[in-house]
């Protein structure tokens, strides 16, 4: 069986216990949960996650509501999710008017929750819902931020464990914002942290990032990755790199000096060995044809701009599409109370 039990830390002192204590204080007897899953062509994955979660937050008597964000899906999960909202009002639907993306879609459904604390997770139950209650407990003791630290991930290729594990090490090295390692969307974030993030308007989200920007306590709790229930990933790798790449961009401008600094290092060599050649034809009056050496040289100068602008390229796109002011996803309707009948957000 998975390990779902708590963290082992320190007792806190000082400042951070009398923060602790003092929002401790303010939380809600009955805090009203809010799950938010983006869901994508995802109709074989419903039920299986109703039957896993519906029950255990009933069986926790947790009061809930389910905001699922069906992010332009082409398969019938828009058509089952309003079946299953007809049935039960703790489901609501943001039906986003055509596929925006998982940072959209979760971005979406962050806005339409209405709970005093929210836990973003995916419909393949990767991220066992077990967890929701220590997640409870720890926000109980006053943290604003609970998340889910993978120890395992025993269904993923060698593969992608070692490009996630180099992408936490490059991004931490590389952004004035840490994010902790192997830790992904599944969290318990606070009222007052989540109203922080819908504040932030950047159209480019990478949501790790932006759950770290927030600050706030936080504390993480173990637990072990399992197989998806039902259904495929969504992801491939070109699609990860592309993720990666944005994670990098949106919150370092580390590349771009790294650019700068590059390009100073090899002026600086060019320039001695400018002087290396001089000197040498002046004393020894040996003349250096260095075609091939001259060829080489051209080409890797060449590469090296080209890569300078791609890196600018990158940072650059990136501002037009934040100068455009575009929203980042439309909702066409907001299914809820039961009735599968569009809201307008």
């Amino acid at each position: 069986m998975p390990d779902h039990s708590l963290t082992t830390t320190p007792a806190p002192t000082g400042a951070l216990d009398q923060q602790l204590a003092a929002q401790k204080a303010r939380r809600p007897v009955d805090p009203l949960l809010s799950l938010v899953v983006p869901v994508f062509n995802e109709e074989e994955s419903i039920d299986a996650f109703f039957d896993a979660v519906v029950p255990l937050l009933e069986r926790d008597r947790l009061r809930f509501e389910i905001v699922f964000v069906n992010d332009g899906s082409r398969d019938n999960t828009l058509a089952h999710l309003l079946g299953c909202s007809a049935h039960d009002p703790r489901i609501r639907i943001v039906n986003l008017s055509r596929n925006f993306g998982k940072e959209a879609a979760l971005t979406a459904g962050i806005d339409h929750a209405k709970g005093d604390v929210l836990v973003p997770m995916d419909i393949d139950l990767q991220d066992p819902p077990e967890l929701i209650e220590p997640f409870i407990a720890r926000w109980r003791e006053g943290y604003d931020i609970v998340y889910g630290v993978r120890t395992t991930r025993p269904w993923d290729t060698a593969a992608k464990r070692l490009s996630a594990a180099w992408f936490y090490r490059v991004f931490n090295s590389m952004s004035p914002v840490r994010i902790p390692t192997n830790v992904g969307d599944f969290r318990l974030v606070d009222r007052r942290a989540v109203e922080v993030l819908r504040q932030l308007p950047e159209r480019n989200r990478f949501m790790k990032g932006l759950f770290a920007w927030v600050g706030f306590n936080a504390i993480g709790v173990p637990y072990e990755r399992a197989q998806r229930a039902a259904g495929s990933s969504k992801f491939n790798l070109w699609r990860l790199w592309n993720f990666a790449l944005d994670g990098v961009v949106s919150f370092s401008t580390v590349p771009l000096r790294a650019s700068f600094y590059g390009g100073l290092a090899i002026a600086a060599i060019a320039v001695l060995y400018a002087l290396f050649i001089i000197v040498r034809v002046l004393i020894l009056g040996i003349d250096t044809p260095g075609y091939a050496s001259l060829i080489i040289v051209v080409l890797l100068m060449g590469a090296i701009q080209l890569v300078s602008i791609g890196i600018i390229g990158e940072y650059l796109g990136r501002l037009f599409l934040e100068v455009k002011g575009r929203p980042i996803y439309v909702v066409e309707g907001v299914y809820e109370e039961g009735a599968p009948r569009p809201t307008q957000a």
